[in-house]
């Protein structure tokens, strides 16, 4: 069951997904089309999922499962997974590889692979205060509050 994202608890579970680059507007509207025929039917175990879609910075998906309604089941996060796959494929973009890190300038996003962010902390060449986007929060409170952040706030300040 497809609900807009900003009406979904503060504790329902989120993934997040970074794209390689910034989706054009086609690409947002095929995005947000094919998101809305899939949430629609996504189901657990025969049950109906309650879920929602954003897309920050035309370059990250969050897709957002209200839990409370029905838990994810494997078959369904494989579901998403492979959703996920589908756009990368038709859109030939990256959204699953995990070794990069995307972080915010004063004027742009940054993607990069995670050996060069951390060649350029350990330069120097990156301030510690930097804006991350913490992709590993769990749930829809921790990525209102916990996802774009100081990278000494987050997983990242470890290269600094």
């Amino acid at each position: 069951m497809l609900v807009p994202f900003d009406q979904l608890p503060e504790n329902s579970r989120v993934w997040v997904y970074q794209s390689n680059r910034a989706l054009t507007v086609d690409e947002l509207d095929f995005i947000k089309n094919t998101a809305n025929i899939f949430l629609k039917q996504w189901t657990a175990h025969g049950s109906d999922l309650q879920a929602g879609l954003a897309i920050p910075y035309d370059r990250f998906l969050v897709i957002g499962l209200n839990e409370s309604v029905h838990a994810a089941s494997g078959c369904s996060i494989d579901a998403s997974v492979r959703f996920i796959q589908d756009l990368e494929i038709k859109l030939d973009i990256v959204l699953l590889d995990k070794m990069n890190v995307t972080y915010r300038t004063k004027n742009t996003i940054e993607y990069i692979p995670l050996k060069d962010f951390r060649k350029k902390a350990q330069k120097k060449e990156l301030n510690p205060d930097v804006i991350v986007f913490n992709n590993l929060v769990l749930d829809k409170r921790e990525y209102e509050s916990l996802w774009e952040v100081p990278a000494t706030s987050s997983w990242h300040a470890r290269y600094f």
